[in-house]
Order: structure tokens, then C-alpha cells, then sequence
């Protein structure tokens, strides 16, 4: 560990912040435009299922994404026990030591001993939380709290009320994409009724996604269904949340960082969304000079091709969240599975300008004629056909299609695309 990594100490306002469930999407964040990263170790953070950040990764990625002028925030926002609470205080100072520019708690001890063991590192208040008011928000913030990470369901108008009555150097940062829970805030004691999988501990198995019947006690054994249509209803099952198209209203409402729900999630997941979010947020910035109009609604109009990042990654149905009274997020009661339209085909890996050659690593098979687009940070998504002909694998023969994700292919392709750009199509 080197205690000479610096901080990041120039903020951006408003703030997109992009997870990272290891190391490889962490750099996949920062290359797409995210202002901030925010990850969890192997011990202590509120995802178990992601490979998660070794402090070896730890101190990698605060390196990669300090040089480029990104943060990191590490997440350390398990309820503890008694005995982990020894561990966790010298997992703090490990972070510390590293340079992770914040550490994202929930436990009101982890907080207070936080202040003593990382006095140099901001203090982020986790949704686990469950802050709702200005109240709350303000004493948190005389603990030594730099932030307050929303819970899930304040309104647009709560959170304006609670930007005006706490310290003007409290930061509200809210979640706009991804996931939804059923519990509040995300504190759930289904999955461990149910698997014995502890959702306060970063391992819920989901159980709120299932599909459930009724079984009448006198009757064991004989399911009745619960039904909203013949196909039965998963009754649990919230929708997505998708707040793309009202970042203005997000921004205006006092929120500093807007949060991409997703640690689980991969790298091409993570660099569609940042790209949308960071594009949405950059228009804002720069006065909407790329908007056409005003929506009916009053949220302004960002383009077309933005507005369809969020159905060209894996999701459920979309909804508002808690965001609008009037039209509360509902569940999903048709379908647990995820709608995945379309698929991360390839990375970029390199362009030979002379020969017009472009150089890939594919994930899934491509083929002659097949339409597909490039994913580039910061710009419209480039829409290409794969050429009839002149493909070829790693050692130059030419092939009648691209089939193994193990290896680099090439083909003809006369626009320069930059290493790392994400190659994907429609699923078929």
C-alpha cells in the first residue's frame, strides 16, 4: 500500500457515479466519462456475488482512475455484528492508506470510528440508511458526514425541501438507474427467511423475483396460483428504475451525484449507462444546446439515440421509482426474467489505419451482413454492417464468421474506431 496516492480533490457538480463490481469495469467506467466509481471489497460490502475488489484491485484502480481525474468511493455499508466490528475498523484503515476518496457506511459506530481511523477521507451515508428527511440528513452531517446517499423513496419534492434545510456542503447524491427493492431501502430479511442468504450482508439471492403460489393449509401440497393473468404474477418483482429522461429535474432538485444502480453488473452494462447518464448530464450543463424541444411533461428532450441506451442493456420493465407521487414504481407481474434485446458482441482491440482493418475480441458470435453498432465514450453509437467478406482469426486466415470468444478476429472496416469501443447487435 502506498500512502502517496493522492485525492482527487477538484469536484464535478452534478456528479455521475458508475459501479464497479471488479477491476476490469472500474476501467471501463472511467474510459466511458464517469466522474466517479464506486466499489466494494471482498469483506464488508452490500454485494457478495460480484468477484469484488481485493485491496491489491483496491489500490490499482484508485492509480487508474486518479490519473484520470475520476474518485473512487469504496463501500464498507454491511450492518456489522460484534465480531466483525474489529475487522471492519481495520479494513477502514486499509482503504484509507490506499487513497479511496470516500467511504460509503451505514453503521452509526463504523461511522463515529471512521472519523478517527480515516480523519482524511470523506464519510458517504449509505441508503442503507435510510435518510428521509433534513432532520436526519443534518445530524448525520454534524457526525461527519460529507454525504447522504438517499433512500429510494423520497419524492422530487422531498428532496427539494431537504436541499434547502440542510448545510449547503452536505451532498445529496440519489440513485436514477437500476434495481429496485421491495424492502425499504434495500432492508430485506426475504432471501434469509427463505435460502438462509443474508440481504444485510451483501447476499441476497433475490427471492422477491420468484415466482410464488398459495397453499391452503388444509390442502398441502396443492398449489393455487397467484394469478394477474393465466401466467400467474410475480408479486414482488419491482420494476427498474429509469430516470434518463428527467436528469434536469434530478439536478434541480438539489441532488449532486446521480447513481447507476449495478455493482453485479458487467463492463458493457456499465459503459452504456455512463455513456447516457454523462451525455444527459453534459447537455444539462451546457446550457441544452442539443435539445430540440421541451417533453410535455416539462423534462427536457435529450436525443433519441441517448433516451434508447437504457433497452439496449439487460433490464426489467422501467418505471420512475419514487420520484413523481403521482405514478409510483409498481412491480413487474408478468415476468421475473430480465429483457435482454440486445448483446455485447465484441471489444475493440485495435485499427489498422493503412489496411482499414479493425481488430476485435469477441464475446458472442457475428456474422456477414449483420447490423450491429459501436459504443464510443461521448458520442453517438456508430451503426455498421459486418462486410460479406475478408474476415479473419488471430493468425490472418480467412473465416466465414467470427465464433470464438477466445481469440481476436479482424475485418475490412473503413471508419477509425479506437481500441476499447463495444461492439453489439440486436439479439436474435
Amino acid at each position: 500500500m502506498n500512502l502517496e496516492l493522492p485525492k482527487i480533490t477538484r469536484r464535478r457538480s452534478p456528479e455521475v457515479l458508475a459501479p464497479a463490481g471488479n477491476l476490469r469495469v472500474l476501467k471501463t467506467a472511467v474510459d466511458f466519462g464517469t466522474d466517479a466509481v464506486y466499489c466494494g471489497g471482498a469483506e464488508f460490502g452490500m454485494r457478495a456475488a460480484p468477484k469484488n475488489f481485493t485491496l491489491e484491485d483496491f489500490e490499482q484502480g484508485v492509480r487508474y482512475a486518479h490519473a484520470r481525474d475520476t474518485r473512487v468511493y469504496a463501500t464498507v455499508n454491511i450492518i456489522p455484528g460484534n465480531s466483525e466490528v474489529a475487522g471492519m475498523n481495520a479494513y477502514l484503515g486499509a482503504l484509507a492508506e490506499i487513497g479511496v476518496d470516500a467511504l460509503i457506511v451505514t453503521d452509526i459506530g463504523i461511522l463515529m470510528a471512521a472519523r478517527q481511523i480515516a480523519p482524511h477521507t470523506e464519510l458517504h451515508i449509505s441508503t442503507q440508511a435510510g435518510v428521509m428527511n433534513y432532520q436526519a440528513a443534518a445530524a448525520l452531517h454534524e457526525l461527519g458526514a460529507k454525504r447522504v446517499v438517499l433512500a429510494r423513496e423520497m419524492s422530487l419534492p422531498e428532496i427539494r425541501e431537504m436541499r434547502a434545510k440542510i448545510p449547503a456542503d452536505l451532498e445529496i447524491e440519489a440513485f436514477v438507474h437500476g434495481s429496485m427493492c421491495m424492502a425499504f431501502s434495500g432492508r430485506c430479511l426475504i432471501s434469509k427467511y427463505t435460502t438462509g442468504r443474508d440481504a444485510n450482508h451483501g447476499d441476497c439471492a433475490q427471492s422477491c423475483r420468484w415466482k410464488y403460489h398459495v397453499v391452503e393449509e388444509k390442502r398441502p401440497g396443492e398449489f393455487f396460483p397467484v394469478e394477474v393473468t393465466e401466467g400467474g404474477t410475480y408479486l414482488f418483482n419491482s420494476q427498474d428504475l429509469n430516470m434518463l429522461a428527467h436528469v434536469d429535474e434530478v439536478i434541480a432538485a438539489g441532488v449532486t451525484s446521480l447513481k447507476i444502480e449495478g455493482r453485479a453488473k458487467g463492463e458493457y452494462y456499465v459503459a452504456a449507462l455512463t455513456n447516457a447518464y454523462k451525455t444527459a448530464v453534459t447537455t444539462y450543463l451546457n446550457g441544452r444546446e442539443n435539445v430540440t424541444e421541451l417533453a410535455c411533461d416539462g423534462a427536457f428532450a435529450l436525443p433519441e439515440w441517448v433516451l434508447q441506451e437504457p433497452y439496449k442493456v439487460t433490464h426489467r420493465e422501467y418505471g420512475t421509482g419514487f420520484f413523481y407521487p403521482e405514478t409510483p414504481v409498481t412491480e413487474s407481474v408478468t415476468r421475473g426474467g430480465y429483457i435482454s434485446d440486445w448483446l455485447w458482441l465484441g471489444t475493440a482491440v485495435d485499427y489498422d489505419a493503412a489496411a482499414q482493418r479493425l481488430t476485435v475480441l469477441p464475446r458472442n458470435k457475428i456474422v456477414p451482413g449483420q447490423q450491429v453498432e459501436f459504443l464510443i465514450p461521448g458520442t453517438e453509437p456508430i451503426l455498421f454492417e459486418i462486410p460479406p467478406a475478408g474476415i479473419r482469426d488471430e493468425v490472418g486466415e480467412t473465416v466465414s464468421e467470427i465464433n470464438h470468444p477466445a481469440h481476436e478476429f479482424s475485418f475490412p472496416c473503413e471508419r477509425a474506431i479506437p481500441p476499447g469501443a463495444m461492439l453489439r447487435g440486436k439479439a436474435r
